[in-house]
């Protein structure tokens, strides 16, 4: 018989469930059991063996195309590498810089003379290859970017050239040691005019791991976190490629220097570029949620055995998981681990059914990147927020290396950060809802789309991302009455989400029309973008519940349906009282009734106390992978 637990996992599980079940077998392995490795020479050398290992059982194919050597199956390899976060966040790093952004850039943006030079090479791990875009001096204006690469017509040759101190590659996945061919973003020059930057393949390193002539690389060493990845620097001194080393599916020059390009517009050519890469953004935002489920998992199991101080009519001490202080801090985090992954699913078959598609739409594929930019976002603070709790969650033995938290917390820390700045991202969410991403000002600098949205109409029709059918008959249902019980009404938690999300809309719409009548754009732009990433937050928490509500009807179990329509609901309460203040400002909530959310959080930890087993049963992590020390008996 299917345990609830079970029922649970399959309903979290998604699309891609047998690849996570075949991951699940493989990762179980003694070769994938995570070790604290500190020391960067061993953390690198076991990472290397596991790729090895990896690449030997087909684990790349299917990022890529079928003609190309691949299986063309692009949700399944981002399930892959997000599983990977439960072993060793080094390994799903190399594996991401690899096969995710080093192989993506070259299927994406190079054609049939890249793809027969090097797919099949760096599926096999034949050759070794690193993504060189984030400069010292830019990172998120990739625009900005000083690299340059200079078309030569008498050798038929580019330059690559470093011509500042800040224009040095920088925090590189494999540039310091392993990478022999790095992907690298420069601006194209040729006969004396700038294109914009554009990717080259540039061979740095030879066989001996010896930099070539004109390279000069070196070692990030010690950060953070991730120590089994060799991040490094990389100057360039005029170093010269082939012409057919432009990836040139969406630009090419020609013998004589002349530029041609199938998209016109250099804005729109740059983003276009861009677009294609979006699977390292979904894969980041995955692994961290990951990672994120491994520490409330091994959090709630101490929890469960733990005892401390005794109640006054009992003999015996009480398990840390009775207090309600402890299932405030642990349940409101697993149920926005269940709600996010619920929200990723989505994304990764959105991300599969437009990269697999014939003519994929450019509304689809807009809408793809800004629910990839949010839910990155969301993802990874969630992880850092999560992981913390849940090293706090088991005091002193949280801090031991031997319990896999603090690898988990240190690894986790720079998701924040790479595949694009959590603020930065989450502005683009903003950008998309502001101007529902028109094609011709996708490129847009902050003062440009200030004047676009200064004539938005305020209204946007809410396009619904998840179940249609499915939420219009829960906004018929809801209750929208001052009753205790109306706030686990699922309509009216629904609209609350809804009505945030509207009104900040149209009141950012407001401010921006007024105030760039009075000011620079920029300025204008500047003096609200608090308010513009609160709009953001607001949306992307909507797309969240809705996946979430999605997720509960594919569950065929009435009694896990049941489960995970209390978890959806702390979910549901728990934004609403982190964003409280907000609620009660704007008269969306009373003040009686939000001390009533209080007191419904405190209710649904109540009731699903009986469930925490079952609950980080479901998140599906092997035996192996949630190890640690503190959960074996003898340790107590």
């Amino acid at each position: 018989m299917t345990t609830t637990a079970e029922h649970l996992r399959n309903a979290l599980d998604g699309r891609w469930r047998d690849v996570k079940n075949a991951m699940r077998a493989e990762l179980a392995t003694e070769v994938f059991r995570p070790h604290y490795t500190p020391n960067t020479a061993i953390a690198r050398a076991k990472v290397a063996e596991q790729m090895k290992i990896m690449a030997a059982a087909g684990a790349a194919e299917d990022g890529f195309k079928k003609e190309h050597g691949g299986n063309g199956n692009v949700g399944a390899a981002v399930t892959r590498i997000e599983m990977l976060a439960m072993s060793d966040l080094s390994l799903m790093v190399k594996a991401g810089v690899q096969w995710g952004l080093f192989g993506g850039a070259i299927e994406n943006l190079g054609t049939e003379r890249h793809h027969q030079a090097y797919v099949q090479r760096l599926i096999d791990l034949d050759l070794v290859g690193c993504f060189a875009m984030t400069e010292t001096g830019h990172g998120s204006d990739v625009q900005s970017l000083e690299t340059t690469a200079t078309y030569d017509p008498a050798t038929q040759e580019f330059v690559i050239h470093s011509p500042t101190p800040s224009s040095r590659k920088d925090y590189i996945g494999g540039a310091a040691e392993t990478a022999r061919v790095a992907a690298v973003f420069a601006q194209l020059i040729t006969e004396g005019q700038s294109h914009g930057v554009h990717c080259f393949v540039v061979p740095i390193r030879d066989q001996d791991g010896n930099d070539l002539p004109g390279i000069t690389t070196s070692d990030c060493h010690y950060k953070g976190g991730l120590p089994g990845v060799d991040n490094g620097r990389i100057l360039f001194d005029q170093v010269r490629v082939p012409r057919e080393n432009l990836l040139n599916k969406y630009a090419d020059v020609a013998p004589d220097g002349s530029y041609t390009s199938p998209i016109e517009n250099p804005n729109r050519r740059f983003f276009t570029m861009l677009g294609t890469l979006i699977r390292g953004r979904v894969t980041v935002g995955g692994s961290a949620g990951a990672a994120a489920r491994v520490a409330l998992d091994i959090a709630v199991r101490y929890a469960l055995q733990r005892k401390q101080f005794s109640a006054p009519d009992d003999e015996g001490e009480v398990l840390i998981m009775d207090y309600l202080v402890h299932q405030r801090r642990l349940f409101p985090l697993i149920a926005r681990s269940y709600a996010l992954q619920f929200a990723q699913n989505e994304l990764v078959s959105k991300l599969h059914d437009v990269q697999t598609a014939d003519s994929p739409d450019a509304e689809e594929q807009r809408e793809l990147e800004s629910r990839a930019a949010g839910l990155k976002a969301a993802n990874t603070w969630h992880a850092s927020t999560a992981i913390q709790e849940a090293r706090e969650a088991c005091g002193g033995a949280g801090y031991l290396a031997e319990n896999r938290l603090i690898a988990l917390r240190a690894d986790t820390d720079v998701f924040t950060t790479f595949e694009g700045d959590n603020h930065v991202l989450t502005q683009l969410v903003a950008k998309e809802l502001l101007t529902a991403y028109a094609d011709d000002i996708k490129g847009m600098s902050p003062v440009e789309w200030v004047r676009f949205a200064a004539n938005f109409a305020g209204d946007r029709v809410m396009k619904r991302t998840a179940a249609e059918a499915i939420m219009q008959t829960i906004l018929d249902s809801r209750q929208d009455n001052e009753e205790e019980g109306s706030l686990f009404n699922r309509g009216t938690q629904v609209k609350m989400f809804e009505d945030r999300e509207q009104y900040l809309l149209s009141s950012v719409a407001r401010r921006l029309q007024a105030k760039s009548k009075e000011m620079p754009a920029f300025d204008a732009f500047n003096a609200v973008q608090d308010h513009v990433l609160h709009t953001a937050k607001a949306h992307i928490d909507r797309i969240v519940l809705e996946a979430f509500v999605a997720g509960i009807e594919t569950c065929e179990d009435a009694e896990a349906r049941r489960v995970l329509g209390m978890v959806c609901d702390l979910y549901a309460l728990s934004v609403i009282e982190d964003d409280k203040a907000w609620f009660i400002e704007h008269r969306f909530l009373s003040t009686e009734r939000a001390k009533a959310v209080t007191r419904g959080i405190n209710e649904r930890c109540r009731t699903l106390r009986p469930y925490a087993e079952s609950l980080v049963d479901g998140f599906g992590i092997p035996e192996q992978l949630r190890y640690a020390e503190m959960l074996h008996p003898e340790h107590l």
